[in-house]
């Protein structure tokens, strides 16, 4: 009976331990340039240096008075950071399917790396800014992919 007991105890004891993993999470961007003649620039964009977020955020105590001037934007910017060059949307002659293709295996490739490194795709968000009319020729597809460790 005290060897079941004993037994019980330590079972619990790993549980427990096990139980108190912590996760991490990593957010990569991709921007690809939907500006037309391919003059655009898109990049496969992640941090290598963590920042805390804390550091710039305050609060509102009545919904008007705030002490967001006195966080620098200067001082939110990361120094060190990867840059992966995506081809243009589009080309001289408009749709580039090649450099869709191309994008796709570069990303893929970006994905598989950090797969490889223990990460875990948990989310992909995306949005689009763009053209909005004559004389405009501006826009961006922005990818988010964020992915999550356990320690």
């Amino acid at each position: 009976m005290r060897k079941l007991l004993l037994l019980a105890l330590v079972v619990s004891a790993f549980v427990f331990e096990s139980s108190a993993q912590t996760v991490q999470y990593k957010v990569v961007t991709s921007v690809e340039s939907i500006v037309p003649m391919g003059l655009g620039r898109s990049r496969i964009i992640e941090e290598k240096s963590p920042i805390d977020a804390q550091a710039f955020t305050t609060e509102r105590t009545d919904g008007k008075k705030s002490k967001q001037g006195s966080v620098k934007r200067k001082d939110a910017k990361v120094n060190l950071f990867a840059e992966t060059k995506l081809l243009n949307f589009y080309s001289v002659a408009g749709i580039n399917f090649q450099n869709i293709a191309s994008n796709d295996a570069l990303i893929s490739s970006k994905i598989n790396t950090l797969v490889a490194e223990g990460w875990e795709l948990a989310f992909v968000t995306s949005a689009v800014e763009s053209d909005s009319g004559k004389g405009d020729g501006k826009g961006i597809f922005i990818t988010r992919y964020i992915f999550k460790k356990t320690m």
